[in-house]
């Protein structure tokens, strides 16, 4: 019996705009900012990207498209 594939929601942000802001913003949580995370953005605002673990542990999310919205859908690249 044939099965439809099933199609993951995926969020209508940008993948390289997202990597872009993660790489050059990343210790401000520009990239939070762009998703739409406001709270954890200002936290990493207040702490430079958690003294820099944080910015680098959403860049490499951000690069294996595990990071998400504000809405929770995964952020990733449509090719």
């Amino acid at each position: 019996m044939y099965q439809q594939p099933q199609y993951e929601a995926v969020s209508p942000k940008s993948w390289v705009v997202t990597l872009l802001l993660s790489l050059l913003t990343g210790g401000f949580g520009g990239h939070r900012f762009y998703v739409g995370k406001i709270g954890t953005g200002i936290l990493m605002l207040i702490t430079c990207g958690g003294v820099g673990v944080w910015a680098i542990i959403d860049l490499i999310m951000v690069i294996m498209g595990n990071f998400k919205d504000s809405d929770g859908l995964p952020i990733k690249n449509q090719v």
